[in-house]
């Protein structure tokens, strides 16, 4: 089966000294390595987000979002993994899990 790892951060992460950052991106590109990751993605701040919301079927641009979020979806990594056990105990070698974000798991709905 094929899930999902919805990382969400916090602000302050993105925010740290490179030479701390250095070994959290390390613990990313081993994650990478493991077996049955198929693919992952780090997404650019939220200061960067277009919404798009549609009324009368005019598509209505705005920045952001606006959220006062304690946390935000920094990113995203597909995995094939036999069960769910084996899904998060992989999201639990996640940086961000430890570092006052979280990871949601959730299996992929296959055509």
């Amino acid at each position: 089966m094929k899930y999902a790892l919805l990382i969400y951060g916090t602000p302050e992460v993105r925010q740290l000294p490179e030479e701390e950052l250095k070994p959290i991106i390390g613990e990313y590109e081993a994650i990478m390595e493991t077996p049955g990751v198929l693919d992952g993605m780090q997404l650019q701040g939220t200061e960067l987000a277009t919404t798009v919301r549609v009324e009368d079927d005019e598509a209505l641009l705005s920045d952001g979002p606006f959220v006062d979020a304690k946390e935000y979806l920094g990113g995203i990594l597909v995995l094939e993994a036999d069960n769910l056990d084996a899904a998060t105990a992989l999201a639990a070698r996640v940086p961000a899990a430890r570092m006052g974000g979280a990871v949601e798991v959730r299996p992929i709905t296959e055509r």
